[in-house]
């Protein structure tokens, strides 16, 4: 479930933020779920190094690169970021756990 918040950006950001969402295709609350969850995910893997994010940030610039050339489809597009709130989701799980300790 999505839940609205107003959140204040600087210009920088959002010119930021605007670019990938135009060069991808996808809404700019899409890219900010996404940017938050892959920079979660790498955070708690410097917090807790027996965590392994198992999104490999190879593999995305990879597949960047694909959407890039516009050669993949709009599911593949849904696929990668389903896969990295998964991760990432899972990431937060293990960090919650971590923290009831």
């Amino acid at each position: 479930m999505l839940k609205r918040y107003q959140v204040l950006l600087n210009d920088w950001l959002v010119d930021y933020i605007k670019t990938f969402a135009e060069r991808y295709d996808l809404s700019f609350s899409e890219i900010i779920r996404i940017m938050l969850c892959l920079q979660s995910g790498a955070w708690i893997t410097s917090v807790y190094p027996n965590y392994k994010f198992k999104i490999n940030l190879k593999e995305i610039e990879k597949q960047l690169k694909i959407l890039d050339k516009k050669k993949t489809m709009e599911e593949d597009k849904h696929i990668l970021a389903s896969r990295i709130y998964f991760e990432a989701r899972k990431a937060i799980d293990f960090f919650s756990t971590q923290q009831k300790k």
